[in-house]
């Protein structure tokens, strides 16, 4: 894709959805790091539902602590591998309380070294809570890199070096999200509804999807009086 019209592709985005955000719901730093590490494999929407009341409990790593494991599994146990992501939540939270006086690090490597905490997960961390550049790949923003030509690359990390690359100066704050809300909602993995993407006509998918047709309402037989 050219240099305008990547510039082209933010700027539609941009101006479809000026405030980009995480649908992650939290309260502070600390919580938007445990929904995240509940995220992996799950929906947003799974993910809120199973934090709602924890969240209402639980707002610093001590507390987590306190809560324990077994009380962490009781909240999260409707989204998937919670048996797993609460040994890393109770892990992590106790190196904070340890380490970093109960404050998540603003620091790769740091986020990087907490238990559960892969690049993709600093990297949401690092850009919605401290406004860092950073671009987290998942598996839309892959999706989308690929499909519409902006950032094509074989593996995760290939597609966010090139993101990292290309994205100009305005848009690089806000192009996590936009991407990852693009992806979800209209560059579909199964069926992307081309007929109303915004950079439809830069993007380089073929065949684009054509609108549905308008479903025909059946006409009803006429009333026969006697």
């Amino acid at each position: 894709m050219k240099k305008d019209d990547i510039f082209e592709f933010y700027r539609r985005l941009a101006e479809a959805n000026p405030a980009p955000e995480t649908e992650l719901a939290y309260g502070n730093i600390y919580q938007l790091l445990v929904a995240v590490v509940c995220s992996a494999q799950s929906t947003d929407v799974g993910v809120n539902k199973a934090t709602r009341q924890l969240f209402q409990d639980v707002k610093t790593p001590a507390q987590m602590v306190a809560l324990g494991e077994d009380g962490l599994k009781d909240h999260i146990k409707t989204i998937g591998l919670f048996n797993g992501k609460a040994k890393n939540v109770i892990a992590l939270s106790e190196i904070l309380v340890r380490d970093y006086a109960g404050e998540v690090p603003n620091d790769r490597a740091a986020l990087e070294a907490l238990p559960g905490v892969g690049r993709k997960t600093a990297n949401v961390v690092l850009n919605t809570a401290f406004g860092a550049e950073t671009f987290a790949v998942d598996t839309h923003i892959f999706r989308v890199g690929n499909r519409t030509g902006l950032a094509p690359g074989k593996t995760v990390l290939a597609v966010e070096k090139k993101l990292d690359k290309i994205t100009p100066a305005p848009f690089r704050v806000g192009a996590h999200h936009w991407l990852i809300l693009h992806g979800r909602y209209v560059c579909k993995a199964r069926t992307p509804e081309c007929w109303r993407c915004p950079v439809a006509n830069l993007c380089r998918y073929r065949p684009k999807t054509p609108a549905p047709k308008p479903q025909s309402v059946p006409k009803s037989s006429p009333v026969q009086v006697k």
